[in-house]
């Protein structure tokens, strides 16, 4: 099935990125030791030409010491080439120090914010969660930085509706509680009605726990520089759009900017409903967990026919989850829609609701569509968790060209809604 989406003509030069960033930081009196935050290896961007950008205008300004941080959430640790080459550096860029990589299940790592009250948390969540949730954040943020860059990218979002804004902080550099409630708030209110809309229950825990870090920084400056994405004519990405905003308020604006341009960006219409569709995972999605937007992506009402079936191709993935742990936990609960993982819950009291929600979200809240995967992982790993197999080299691109299948190159990357939906 073919797809089609409307996207306005022209891009960002270097200049335009060049002149948002120094207009951006023209306010910023002191700048000798700077602190980048930046997306992780899963997010496909542009964050090498505005970190470059930053770089350059910073040197010319006094920058004596810049360091980068990747706001990895639940992901797994970058290596250094990896991060060098997300931020378009080399181990001889002037100036550039050290380079960090979030863990949220490292509480040496974590500095204690405060709480997010017991009656917030409830009345978010519907009442599923009546507990204070403790705000823990990395204390690299706070160790006395003149200046903290944050760079994020903005698209449709399966746990917040959209991506970008103060989700680069959490759950980018947070620990695993305020993670886990946001999801599982997200979860509750089902992925298609979150996907796609910038106000819901998660982006305000977001938004209220970012809060709390910016609190705890004071005096120290953070700059957002959120950027709006479309592909480009030889298949790369180029920036569309480039919002800065200080402080929360500044956050918000930027985010807000961001949206308003990613409706018209990335949602793709489909001409009628999909009974078969091959989202083909490119190679930085290296597990399920970060895969499983092939899943989300497809999810906003009518898109996909009853039954209809989802493979995630993916040769390359041979894992649930990097971190054994979660693969464990993954396995232990299987993926699942909302009745079930809510009996499992009920049953296991204190399993890990991150990734309750992260197998209800791949599975589907009603169970009404199949996903399978075609992936490093054995059939009967995937039947043990309630996922169909297929073998990876049996995926042809030609039999999936009915006028009902969809065929995804660049799988995870777009949303997608019915031709008829309001939603375009």
């Amino acid at each position: 099935m073919a797809a089609t989406s409307v996207i306005p003509q022209g891009f960002l030069t270097k200049d335009n990125i060049q002149g948002i960033v120094e207009s951006a930081l023209r306010p910023i009196s002191r700048c000798a030791r700077v602190l980048v935050i930046h997306p992780d290896y899963s997010r496909t961007d542009c964050t090498d030409q505005i970190a470059r950008a930053a770089h350059e205008i910073l040197l010319a300004r006094g920058l004596q010491t810049m360091d980068a941080f990747n706001s990895a959430g639940t992901h797994r640790k970058m290596t250094r080439e990896e991060t060098l080459s997300k931020l378009g550096f080399t181990d001889a860029t002037p100036c550039l120090r050290r380079l960090f990589s979030h863990e949220f299940d490292n509480p040496e790592q974590l500095a204690y914010l405060g709480d997010l009250p017991a009656e917030y948390i409830a009345s978010e969540t519907g009442g599923a969660i009546h507990q204070a949730i403790p705000v823990t954040a990395n204390k690299i943020i706070f160790d006395n930085y003149d200046l903290v860059i944050c760079i994020a990218a903005t698209k449709p979002h399966e746990a917040a509706g959209f991506a970008g804004g103060t989700k680069l902080l959490v759950p980018g550099i947070v620990g695993g509680d305020v993670t886990a409630s946001f999801h599982w708030a997200a979860a509750l209110v089902g992925l298609p009605n979150i996907l796609g809309k910038a106000d819901n229950p998660a982006r305000r825990i977001i938004d209220r726990a970012a809060g709390m870090i910016m609190d705890r920084l004071g005096d120290t400056p953070i700059l957002l520089l959120n950027m709006v994405l479309a592909e480009d004519d030889h298949g790369g990405m180029a920036v569309k759009g480039l919002f800065p905003g200080m402080g929360l308020a500044g956050f918000k604006q930027a985010f807000a900017q961001s949206v308003e341009m990613s409706n018209e960006l990335h949602f793709i219409k489909v001409a009628q409903p999909i009974t078969r569709a091959v989202q083909r995972m490119h190679n930085v999605y290296d597990e399920i967990w970060t895969a499983g937007k092939g899943s989300y992506y497809l999810q906003i009402p009518g898109v996909l026919a009853p039954d209809a079936e989802v493979i995630i191709f993916a040769p390359h993935i041979h894992a649930f989850h990097s971190n054994q742990a979660m693969d464990a936990a993954i396995r232990e609960i299987g993926y699942h829609g909302r009745d079930y993982v809510l009996d499992f819950l009920t049953r296991n009291p204190g399993f890990n609701l991150n990734i309750a929600s992260h197998v209800m979200n791949v599975r589907g809240v009603n169970e009404d569509f199949r996903v399978t995967l075609a992936t490093g992982i054995s059939e009967a790993d995937c039947k043990a968790v309630s996922l169909g197999y297929r073998d990876p080299a049996s995926i042809r691109r030609e039999d999936f060209e009915g006028s009902q299948s969809l065929w995804v190159d660049h799988g995870g990357l777009w949303t997608y809604v019915l031709h008829q939906s309001d939603r375009m």
